[in-house]
């Protein structure tokens, strides 16, 4: 059975993509069917068992409450920036920035426990 981990993340944009990740083949989508549906046309014909597994955007080891709550802040502020043409001060872009960098991480610590949990 080929075991699939799917991972949202957030994009400096602020949008969503979805990560399909099973062994050494990784895939993106829009939509957790989207990367999945990418990474199946990857995977070989004899591998039709598969294990999905989505991870929630929810407060975690890897990226706390406190990091997703000032992340969303710094995200809300951003996009009233743009929507009004302007930027975000210097100081609050360097955070965001930082926080982001966090959030992929994160991510990428969660899928190693994930595939350590399933027993890779």
């Amino acid at each position: 059975m080929t075991k699939v981990a799917i991972l949202s993340v957030s994009t400096v944009t602020g949008d969503i993509t979805y990560h399909a990740i099973a062994g050494d083949k990784q895939a993106h989508g829009k939509t957790a069917g989207a990367a999945l549906d990418a990474l199946a046309a990857q995977l070989p014909s004899e591998e039709t068992g598969t294990l999905v597994i989505v991870q929630n955007f929810r407060p975690d080891r890897f990226f706390g409450v406190n990091q997703q709550q000032r992340l969303a802040e710094l995200m809300d502020r951003w996009r009233a920036a743009r929507d009004a043409g302007t930027t975000l001060p210097a100081p609050e872009q360097t955070e965001l920035d930082s926080l982001i960098e966090e959030e992929i991480r994160a991510s990428v610590q969660r899928t190693g426990a994930l595939l350590h949990d399933l027993g890779r």
